[in-house]
């Protein structure tokens, strides 16, 4: 029995798929399409120098243009700021006299406890303050 050379390089194709599903690296499936093409060219009659150009020149423009891109998205920052981050830099405004012992502010529809940053300074109710940091339950505020 005769098998196509085709049908060689599907199987190489699926036995890269292997471990790019065991270990979640996607060069294996670069690879993969990379073997893919090859056994278009091997349908298509292509001999063994070409079948073999072709897998090397897929798999490696794969891995050059894919791999960067997949890099920049895995490394970017989230755009927008949640919990505590989203309300450092938010104005309040001020509900009891805060100073540097304490006091009450309106901040993000909701009452906190706060304290000025600077211990010599007090806001009075009405008053806009901004918010410098949460310290656990606590806005400090100047």
């Amino acid at each position: 029995m005769d098998i196509d050379a085709w049908v060689w390089w599907l199987i190489g194709a699926v036995g890269l798929g292997i471990p790019l599903v065991l270990t979640a690296m996607p060069e294996f499936g670069m690879f993969a399409v990379g073997a893919v093409a090859a056994a278009v060219t091997a349908a298509l009659g292509g001999g063994v120098v070409a079948q073999v150009l072709v897998f090397v020149v897929v798999s490696v423009a794969l891995i050059a243009v894919v791999r960067p891109i997949a890099h920049r998205h895995r490394d970017q920052r989230p755009q927008h700021r949640s919990g505590i981050d989203a309300l450092r830099g938010r104005t309040a405004v001020v509900l009891e006299r805060v100073d540097g012992s304490g006091g009450r502010i309106k901040l993000a529809g909701e009452v906190w406890s706060a304290r000025a940053l600077d211990t010599g300074t007090s806001f009075e109710p009405g008053q806009s303050v901004d918010v410098v940091e949460i310290d656990g339950a606590t806005a400090v505020v100047m």
